[in-house]
């Protein structure tokens, strides 16, 4: 075999093997590899020693074994993907409770569960309402899957952490410093008591990330020099306010609109680039710089782009960039520098060096021959379940909630159009859910003046009601 290349036949037949060893449970992820120009390995400093990270066992369909009864808190768009990815994930697996806070979503997710799978929800396992979630975890369920709005999944987890359960959590898993803190500290119980908890950073359970983040850990690139991550997109949805809805009701049903809820887009979405950087330079970011605006979003109270200077630990820098505006350029990925080369998701996952010679490249073809699942969705509850049967506990809750704090972090500095740091963030009162929250009543939000009425600012307009500033 030539220093610079390697032999696609050979590289097959090696990743087939991966595959056949995966099946087995011997690891696949960490004997799958794929070279596209043939990085001198040799000639790399390990940034860390193989077996010193986790790299997960990315099979295409978990090992059988206990029979796993799953909760489901959240029916909306993602908690009904969600479902079908569970169940699409094992043998041995079925649904047994549904709850969100709105009926017409529990039942339209028990009808799609009938339909697809024929499991069948019955009524008295559809909860509904605002602790919909305390009813689905004492149901006698063995596992949650929490996909309400982000900012009710803090206290979920608390709640089902200290009933024994088992946690998927859907991103982000906080929307503020006090959902953070509450968190890290359920984090700890939850290892404490062996518990099983993967978070909805689905790029952890892609397998290009995975070998890009190997290929990183091995010196590929060299010390890492600084970054940029992107989520340049259009508008996600939005829901017009219908007469029958409450000011709660409506806000629940919008809820991507709006921070308290959603934790703005920074949090919400672009949270998963500002993941990929914390999680290959295993650092967390000491002080933040930025600024947004607002310029055409429908609904809510969120701006439509953020541009963050974040300062590292050990003081490089990476540059966040994200924004919802339609028929804008579109860019979603992430871009890492080292001493030596460079790494970038725009062409593929490509690595290369410092005079831009592509040295290592994804194939996408050899997944694709040595393995059947390859949907991050699913292949997170496949390594989900796989360590719950094994009896090897995983806690990604408190790795992840790095990269929402480093997202509240810039989001602050946005709208605040100040420095941010980690020590006075994390410490921060700040306590975007509300203080009255009710279903039904006219209610007031807690927003970034703790126990103060919201007003929404001149520029929202709620149907049916004058522009300008209203008390919600």
């Amino acid at each position: 075999m030539k220093k610079e290349s390697i032999n696609r036949r050979t590289f097959l037949k090696s990743t087939a093997m991966a595959g056949a060893l995966g099946a087995m449970g011997t690891g696949s992820a960490a004997v799958f590899t794929s070279c596209g120009g043939g990085s001198n390995a040799s000639a790399n400093v390990p940034l860390k020693a193989p077996g010193t990270y986790y790299v997960p066992d990315l099979v295409d369909f978990a090992a059988d074994g206990q029979e796993l009864k799953a909760g489901v808190i959240g029916c909306g768009g993602r908690g009904s993907g969600a479902a079908i990815n569970f169940l699409n994930a094992a043998n041995g697996l079925t649904i047994t409770a549904l709850g969100d806070a709105f009926k017409d979503r529990v039942d339209d997710l028990a009808g799609k569960l009938k339909t697809e799978k024929n499991v069948d929800i019955p009524e008295d396992r559809r909860f509904t309402g605002l602790d919909a979630y305390r009813q689905v975890i004492d149901s006698g369920v063995d596992v949650v899957i929490v996909a309400t709005p982000p900012n009710f999944r803090p206290m979920i987890f608390q709640y089902a952490t200290e009933k024994g359960k088992h946690s998927f959590l859907e991103k982000p898993i906080c929307v503020d410093p006090v959902g953070y803190r509450t968190i890290v500290a359920t984090a700890k119980q939850a290892a404490a008591k062996n518990l099983c908890v993967v978070t909805g950073t689905q790029r952890h359970h892609k397998r290009d990330y995975v070998e890009s983040y190997k290929q990183i850990m091995n010196g590929a690139i060299g010390e890492i020099t600084g970054g940029a991550v992107y989520w340049n997109g259009g508008m996600l949805w939005f829901n017009e306010r219908r007469p029958e809805w409450s000011d709660c009701e409506w806000m629940i049903r919008d809820w991507v609109n709006w921070a308290w809820l959603s934790g703005d887009h920074i949090v919400e979405q672009h949270v998963h680039n500002l993941d990929v950087f914390t999680w290959f330079t295993g650092l967390k970011p000491v002080k933040a710089l930025g600024f947004g605006s607002r310029q055409r979003r429908v609904t809510g109270d969120q701006f439509d782009n953020f541009s963050i200077d974040f300062e590292m630990e050990n003081g490089i820098h990476l540059h966040s960039m994200c924004r919802q505006v339609h028929e804008t350029e579109g860019i979603v990925g992430e871009f890492i520098q080292g001493s030596k080369g460079s790494w970038s998701t725009q062409d593929g996952h490509t690595i290369k060096d410092l005079a831009g010679k592509v040295i290592w490249k994804y194939d996408y073809e050899a997944e694709k021959t040595s393995f059947k699942q390859i949907d991050p969705y699913t292949l997170e509850h496949v390594n989900w379940i796989n360590h719950i049967r094994s009896g090897k506990p995983i806690e990604q809750a408190s790795e992840t909630a790095v990269a929402n704090m480093a997202a509240i972090m810039g989001r602050e500095s946005a709208y605040t159009g100040k420095y941010t740091t980690w020590d006075e963030m994390t410490a921060s009162p700040l306590d975007l859910y509300p203080t009255d929250i009710d279903l039904v009543k006219k209610m007031s939000i807690s927003g970034y003046g703790a126990g103060k009425e919201y007003k929404l600012p001149d520029y929202i307009h709620i149907p049916g009601k004058p522009q300008g500033n209203q008390t919600r």
